[in-house]
C-alpha cells in the first residue's frame, strides 16, 4: 500500500512543483501584491492535498494586517500550511535554500534567509522583516531554531522578535500538531538524520496525515513593547508549547 500510495502521489507532486516554479518566474512578476498571496495560498492547499496532508485550521489567524506568525517547527510542510491559510513571508536559515526544488520555491516565494554564525545577519534580517511589515505581509517564523518531532516545543531564541515590535505590529502564536489516523504522530516530522528524499517516502506513502493549525490569541505591539522581546519570546512559547502538549487533538 505504501508503495503503491507513493508511485500514485510522487509524480502528481512533482508535477505541481514545477508548475509553481514556473508561475513564480513567469507569472508573478506580472501580479500585484494580492494576486501573487492568492495563488500563493492556492497552490499551497493543493500541495498538501496532493501529498495527503489534510489542514485544520482552528482559532482565528489575523486577516488584513501586517502580523507576525510564530509557529513550533516540525517539517517542511509547516510552510506550505501556513502559507494556505495566508500567504507567508517566512525567515529561514540559509541552508534551506540550498534543498533541491523545496529551496528554490521557498527561495520563490520571498523567503528570508537568515546566515547563521554571522554578525550582522540578525540586523539585516529585521531590516527585511521590516520591510515586509510596511508592505502590509505577514512574517512567519519558527524561533526553535530546528524542527522537531512535535511532541513539545524548544525554548525560543528571541533576537528577531524585536523587528516586530519596533514594526509596531501584533505577534500570534500558532501552534501546529501532526497527527496520523487521529492521534499524535511524528511521521511527517523531518528532524535528525533524515534528508528530503526519505521523509517524502514517509509523508506520501502514509494515509490519515493531519495537520492542526491553531492561531491563538495575538499579542498586541503595545503589550510586547512594554515587555520587550525576551519577556514577549517566552509569553509566545508559553502559549504554543500549551498548545502542542495538550493530550488531546482539537475537535473539528
Amino acid at each position: 500500500m505504501r508503495v503503491l500510495l507513493f508511485a500514485l502521489r510522487a509524480p502528481c507532486v512533482a508535477v505541481w512543483i514545477v508548475l509553481g516554479l514556473l508561475t513564480e518566474v513567469c507569472v508573478f512578476p506580472l501580479l500585484s501584491l494580492s494576486a501573487r498571496g492568492a495563488v500563493s495560498r492556492t497552490w499551497s492547499r493543493v500541495l498538501m492535498c496532493l501529498c495527503g496532508v489534510r489542514i485544520r485550521v482552528c482559532g482565528a489567524p489575523v486577516q488584513g494586517a501586517p502580523v507576525l506568525w510564530v509557529a513550533n517547527h516540525v517539517s517542511w510542510v509547516d510552510i506550505f500550511v501556513l502559507n494556505s491559510v495566508r500567504c507567508t513571508a517566512f525567515v529561514a536559515k540559509s541552508d534551506i535554500r540550498r534543498w533541491p526544488v523545496l529551496g528554490w520555491l521557498v527561495a520563490g516565494a520571498g523567503t528570508v534567509f537568515i546566515e547563521r554564525g554571522q554578525r550582522q545577519a540578525i540586523r539585516a534580517v529585521g531590516r527585511q522583516m521590516a520591510e515586509r511589515f510596511r508592505r502590509g505581509e505577514v512574517v512567519g517564523l519558527f524561533p526553535e531554531g530546528t524542527t522537531s518531532p512535535g511532541f513539545d516545543v524548544a525554548p525560543f531564541h528571541s533576537s528577531l522578535f524585536e523587528a516586530a515590535i519596533q514594526a509596531g505590529v501584533d505577534v500570534q502564536p500558532v501552534a501546529l500538531r501532526f497527527l496520523h489516523r487521529g492521534r499524535r504522530s511524528d511521521l511527517a516530522s523531518f528532524v535528525g538524520e533524515q534528508n528530503l528524499i526519505q521523509n517524502l517516502w514517509c509523508l506520501l506513502g502514509a494515509t490519515g496525515v493531519e495537520v492542526e493549525a491553531d492561531f491563538l490569541a495575538p499579542l498586541r505591539n503595545e503589550d510586547c513593547r512594554a515587555r520587550g522581546r525576551a519577556s514577549t519570546a517566552a509569553q509566545v512559547h508559553r502559549a504554543i508549547r500549551a498548545a502542542v502538549v495538550a493530550e488531546e487533538p482539537a475537535q473539528a
